[in-house]
């Protein structure tokens, strides 16, 4: 049975997580998110222990939410003790509900530095780590890791120990290696393994784009929570469709109009949040996965990516929908090539 669970006494009610991504799930994403429903527990963007402890503006400015995220969580990354004491001290100071351990990003310029899955091949100093952390806070702690550096070094299972032995009250495992990077399949074998391992929360990562799939890592692995990241980018309504179907109730089928709807509300709440240039730069970088599987999506897609004010944005947006709504082709900017926004897929870009 799918049900809420704890991370000590703060609930995650669905057990749904959105996992964090970087360059991704900042504030007005996570916002967003929230307000289509079935979120238990939002985390922000992995923000690097170095930037907060120097007082880099854009480091700070990751840690901003608002009080209708809460459950909220604050995921730092890094791999000196010290430093990471401090930011864990800065992240309760802001008024964050949990502190979380990134030890599965995989970008070698994380990793060089020691942080993120190379903590995975130093499990001494994950521990100096962690406890360090839990001398100076009293929010709950919790970690990601992956399934271990590499193929010939996985330690899910030891890893997960080390951490509930230091204090971690909640642990996720994104299922695969930092050498795999985002390539493969997941393994949820080792979330079911940690879960029989050890007696605080556990929740899985990876490959999750779907109800069907999550419902089955749930009945597969037993594990307390799922994490979603891709998906979400892709279908904004999907934990409100999971819990949909938890509670027995109709599911959710997003109209053509709560679409263009989400993209404008997405676009109003991004340019509240940073400068216009920014803005559009972050709007050209998810409005295509939003429309995802519609006709026209990959014109539409080119479109947007050769957009460069508020207007040519919303006029894009105007005249994608207008037309699939009245049941016609798209195509997008006449004479314009067909040259595809990049889709992030790496740790610097997205963490799922």
């Amino acid at each position: 049975m799918i049900k809420p669970f704890k991370i000590r006494d703060i609930e995650i009610n669905p057990p749904l997580i959105l996992s964090p991504m970087a360059g991704v799930t900042d504030v007005s994403f996570r916002r967003l998110l929230k307000r289509r429903g079935g979120i238990g527990l939002t985390v922000s963007e992995f923000i690097s222990v170095e930037g907060l402890t120097r007082n880099n503006p854009k480091s700070k400015r990751q840690m901003r939410f608002y009080q209708d995220e809460r459950p909220f969580a604050v995921q730092v990354f890094g791999a000196q003790p010290e430093r990471m004491r401090m930011a864990a001290e800065m992240a309760e100071e802001v008024g964050a509900d949990i502190l979380d351990v990134n030890c599965g990003c995989p970008a070698p310029k994380v990793v060089k530095h020691g942080g993120g899955s190379g903590l995975l091949r130093d499990l001494p100093r994950l521990e100096t780590i962690l406890k360090e952390i839990k001398k100076v806070i009293t929010i709950p702690l919790t970690i990601k890791i992956r399934a271990g550096y590499s193929d010939s070094t996985i330690n899910a299972v030891e890893t997960a120990k080390l951490a509930e032995a230091c204090g971690v009250e909640h642990i996720a495992l994104h299922g695969r290696t930092k050498e795999q990077g985002y390539r493969g399949q997941a393994n949820w074998d080792l979330v079911r393994a940690i879960k029989e391992n050890v007696s605080v929360p556990v929740s899985g990562s990876g490959d999750v784009a779907t109800i069907e799939q999550a419902l089955g890592r749930f009945s597969e692995t037993g594990c307390d929570g799922v994490l979603i990241g891709r998906g979400a980018m892709a279908n904004p309504w999907i934990f409100r469709q999971i819990e949909d179907t938890i509670a027995g109730r109709d599911v959710f089928r997003p109209t053509l109009d709560d679409k263009r709807a989400v993209l404008l509300e997405y676009f109003d709440m991004l340019r509240e949040d940073m400068p216009e240039l920014a803005a559009i730069g972050r709007m050209k970088q998810l409005a295509g996965q939003f429309t995802r599987g519609l006709k026209g999506g990959a014109l539409f897609r080119t479109a947007m990516y050769h957009s460069h004010s508020v207007t040519e944005i919303l006029d894009r947006i105007s005249e994608y929908f207008e037309t699939i709504g009245a049941g016609r082709q798209y195509f997008g900017e006449a004479g314009r090539p067909v040259i595809e926004a990049p889709v992030l897929d790496s740790c610097e870009a997205v963490i799922s």
